[in-house]
């Protein structure tokens, strides 16, 4: 009987409390389609900011009930700061046995990389010493052809605001992929996520592909949500997946690949009631940068906010506002959604980003739900529904539906 890979479940199934060490703002690439619009070299987190934050968290453990905590470092580039990462883990994993914490041994270290520093001495020594609670996603976008189109390498000028020529762009393909077998090797489930923007559409299908020949076995991949979608993307963007469909289910991929654009959870209405979840944890989650200001997602830090103020609940010295905190609290799917959306026929499994909300609303708000994404996810529905389609039909001829 035919299997079908599933996407992998998210760790403990979305009972861990998510909490976000921004340890620098720096970064060695200048992707294009980056939302984080004020990197910079200077701002770097201090370890007397990451003790201070950890202890107040560690302090206020019945403010965090969940069953487990996932340590989140980002940039930039966490790597870039890996002698300070690895000083707060080992003090983490020291102050939760301390203090009997009810997280001590239910926990991860997790980073999103932009893998040029993977091999480094200093990075494999933190990784041989942490194995076991460690999560690592090293994103590589594709084909060199689609990856070199957005992630090219920083230069001097452009921190001086000049950008380059197109033909003085110099990609990272080969500095990231070279580093592919090592990570594979020690995080053999691992995912990568790539990001889908304007240009990148016609080199969807040659990319997932091209992923699935390194050995990649899960691509988490996605549209990027801020307006930069021209007439007839969609058009085209349902046409790369129809094509890929093709491929994955006539090659057989399906049986041990994922890719996260097709699901069967996708493309139908949604109750008011029944189906009113928050689509992410913007409030549930907890970010800290090297200031010291807590946010209730890195995505409200003001490096990330083209147009809106930084909506920070607090820092290391005064605590978490609760107040402040608050309306993330009554979140939901229908007070934030304009009519259209509610009543749309194809609402569930189109997705966005509570920061993006906030950052593209008219006003101050984040009950403003930012819709430059809805004609990608209807284009991606439809793909989608000639994809399971397709699918089914080939494992009833075989005999092997369920």
């Amino acid at each position: 009987m035919a299997s079908i890979k599933k996407n992998a479940e998210a760790w403990q199934d979305g009972m861990a409390k998510n909490i976000t060490f921004i340890v620098t703002k720096d970064c060695q690439l200048a992707c294009k389609y980056c939302y984080l619009v004020g990197k910079n070299s200077k701002e770097r987190m201090t370890w007397e900011v990451a003790k201070a934050a950890i202890d107040y968290i560690l302090d206020h453990e019945d403010d965090m009930k969940e069953e487990s905590v996932i340590w989140d470092f980002i940039g930039g580039e966490p790597f870039l700061e890996i002698d300070l990462i690895d000083k707060i883990c080992d003090y983490l994993k020291v102050e939760m046995y301390r203090r009997n914490h009810h997280w001590f041994n239910s926990y991860r270290f997790s980073f999103s990389t932009n893998g040029i520093n993977y091999g480094s001495e200093k990075v494999q020594n933190f990784i041989k010493k942490n194995r076991e609670h460690l999560s690592i996603g090293i994103t590589i976008d594709g084909t060199k052809r689609k990856h070199d189109l957005n992630r090219i390498w920083k230069t001097k000028e452009m921190e001086q605001g000049i950008q380059p020529k197109p033909e003085d762009e110099k990609g990272s393909y080969e500095d990231v992929v070279k580093n592919i077998p090592l990570w594979l090797e020690q995080f053999p489930g691992a995912g990568t996520k790539v990001t889908i923007s304007s240009a990148d559409i016609p080199y969807i299908k040659e990319s997932v592909l091209h992923l699935y020949s390194l050995g990649i076995h899960e691509v988490n991949i996605n549209c990027v949500f801020e307006e930069v979608w021209k007439d007839g993307d969609d058009a085209l963007f349902e046409e790369q997946l129809t094509s890929l469909a093709d491929a994955i289910i006539d090659g057989g991929y399906y049986q041990d690949y994922a890719c996260s654009f097709f699901s069967e959870h996708m493309g139908k209405p949604m109750d008011c009631q029944l189906q009113n979840q928050n689509w992410c944890g913007a409030g549930m989650m907890l970010a800290v940068d090297a200031e010291g200001n807590f946010y209730p997602c890195t995505r409200f830090a003001q490096y990330s906010l083209r147009s809106k103020k930084a909506w920070i609940i607090g820092n290391i010295h005064d605590g978490i506002d609760k107040n402040k905190l608050r309306p993330f609290l009554t979140l939901d799917r229908c007070t934030q959604s304009t009519q259209e959306c509610i009543d749309c026929e194809v609402a569930e499994g189109c997705a966005w980003c509570q920061g993006e909300n906030y950052d593209a609303a008219d006003t101050p708000t984040i009950y403003q739900r930012a819709t430059a994404i809805c004609k990608m996810h209807k284009a991606r529905v439809r793909a989608n529904n000639y994809y399971w389609n397709k699918l089914y039909r080939k494992l009833e001829k075989e005999g092997g539906a369920e």
